[in-house]
């Protein structure tokens, strides 16, 4: 399946539902951000990038994390749907400011913000 048939699977569910009238901005983004916190969660205590990925090697956390995953793609493709953003148009666009912002010559291998980099 490729991303279109996926969002066209989600818009099927959610009109045969007839919870389009939930689904507005606002709603929506607080659904992506409430189940992004909920992946969060799954690595809240963990003290280092080490400890962090030891939780993906737990058969049952990586399945939760994998679900929390879907969630926040279920409503980001769902906004996406029904506001009529082309998401790969985005992501390209979005991409492509970062490349700018980000010079591979100034940022390799350092994980300050950009603003660090304009000077």
């Amino acid at each position: 399946m490729n991303i279109k048939e996926v969002s066209k699977n989600i818009a099927d569910f959610i009109k045969d539902r007839d919870w389009e009238q939930f689904h507005s901005p606002k709603n929506i983004s607080m659904s992506i951000a409430i189940e992004a916190a909920e992946l969060m969660e799954h690595f809240q205590w963990a003290n280092s990038a080490l400890e962090s990925r030891a939780v993906l090697k737990d058969p049952k956390k990586r399945q939760e994390i994998e679900d929390e995953i879907a969630d926040i793609a279920i409503y980001l493709l769902d906004f996406c749907n029904l506001y009529k953003i082309d998401l790969e148009k985005a992501i390209t666009e979005k991409l492509q400011k970062n490349i700018r912002k980000y010079p591979v010559e100034k940022v390799r291998g350092k994980s300050d913000k950009y603003t660090a980099y304009s000077e």
